[in-house]
């Protein structure tokens, strides 16, 4: 078979347009975001992250093609119990090392195993959306069947949750908020899901209140207090404009409408965190608030080709799988912009596929790879005259099927 790009690239075309055009902006703000640390930590040689950003989206790109061509949809589901196990493991493990002091950074979001070292958070995320697809597409008949399936499923996002709040609370909450939505339009009764909500709340009351009478080695929890804190009264530092809040609002008022052109960024000089969490504002720096525009526009876009994929679905588990990812992804660049921009307080959530990252990036593209592996299976159903799409309040008759 001739190898061409219709061959190659299966599934929805406008999601896969819209990746190709967020790698695009992610390797030029990369490059201009990072020259001063590029020189000062590879030996005065500015592309060095550049081509590491380059190399890792380029491996996101083959694991999104090995799961749409190889890898069947009906995996993702046999696979997501053990990956929930699996996730918590590694997240104990990590939460271990962080309280015996072996953390492999200082914030103990990060497990080394030698060989490898990653964010077991960035598992966790997708085990536990994939082990929520499971369960709410085998519980759909009836109302004993959905309270089983909350049971199951808020046994588990509340350990894993738990354990990802021991190091990343905005992750966790993240995590938390996709969980809930995916219940929500799984048909959870909202009895359930308001003591839920009622309990979270309560829970976060009494840990900010009590935050000052812990130990020392609960920096985590002392630090999400401040930042609370310095959001709703202020931030004393920010008299001396030192702040990285006050970076990214100098970045985004310096950009104006259209920007100071390409590589031309100077707050990214002084900004820790400019080619990850505060990204958004080093874009609308260089390139202006209309393009800053045209970025949301490209999530949006995605997020409602991702709607279209989860109703064409012809089984509950891909639709709730898509849905879940599509909120998880949606949900953390809205983080990123509304921290960039000053409406959110400040989180450590990357802007998705443009931020620069690791293996985190990597786990990113595994979101995507399930999405476009939904989408192509959905092509080959309707190729072949397959099923009619399901709604999502249908139950799945026979998961190993899907």
């Amino acid at each position: 078979m001739e190898l061409t790009a219709r061959n190659i690239i299966k599934g929805d075309r406008i999601i896969w347009t819209v990746l190709l055009l967020l790698s695009l902006l992610s390797l030029l703000i990369i490059y201009s975001s990072t020259g001063a640390l590029s020189y000062r930590m590879a030996g005065g040689v500015t592309w060095h992250y550049l081509v590491r950003q380059a190399g890792f989206l380029f491996i996101g790109f083959c694991i999104i093609l090995v799961m749409v061509h190889i890898i069947p949809v009906k995996i993702y589901s046999m696979a997501a119990l053990i990956l929930v196990y699996a996730s918590i493991g590694f997240l104990g493990l990590a939460v271990f090392l962080k309280l015996t002091g072996h953390a492999g950074d200082s914030s103990g979001r990060t497990l080394d195993l030698g060989f490898i070292s990653f964010q077991p958070a960035e598992l966790a995320k997708i085990a536990l959306i994939m082990f929520t697809a499971r369960v709410l597409g085998k519980n759909q008949k009836t109302k004993e069947e959905l309270s089983k399936a909350f049971k199951r499923i808020i046994f588990f996002s509340v350990i894993i949750c738990a354990l990802i709040f021991i190091s990343d609370f905005s992750t966790a909450a993240l995590l938390f908020l996709t969980i809930m939505s995916m219940m929500f339009v799984g048909r959870i009764p909202y009895k359930y899901l308001l003591l839920v909500i009622a309990s979270g709340l309560l829970a976060l009351a009494v840990i900010y209140f009590t935050t000052d009478y812990l130990p020392d080695r609960y920096t985590r929890v002392k630090t999400i207090k401040g930042r609370i804190e310095r959001f709703i009264f202020g931030d004393p530092s920010s008299e001396m404009g030192i702040t990285q809040a006050d970076y990214a609002s100098l970045a985004i008022y310096e950009g104006g409408l259209i920007g100071k052109g390409p590589g031309h960024s100077d707050v990214s000089n002084y900004m820790a965190a400019a080619y990850n969490d505060f990204i958004f504002a080093i874009i609308v720096e260089e390139y202006g608030l209309i393009f800053g525009g045209i970025i949301i526009l490209l999530y949006m876009i995605f997020f409602f080709r991702s709607v279209i994929i989860m109703r064409r679905a012809t089984r509950t588990f891909p639709a709730f799988l898509v849905a879940g990812l599509t909120l998880v992804l949606v949900f953390q660049a809205m983080i990123n912009i509304g921290v960039s921009s000053g409406v959110l307080p400040v989180t450590g959530q990357p802007l998705p596929w443009v931020s620069m990252g690791g293996t985190s990036l990597l786990f990113t593209s595994v979101a995507f790879g399930c999405i476009l592996s939904v989408s192509y299976q959905n092509q080959k159903d309707k190729s072949i005259g397959g099923q009619q799409p399901v709604q999502v309040n249908a139950p799945d008759e026979d998961i190993s099927m899907q």
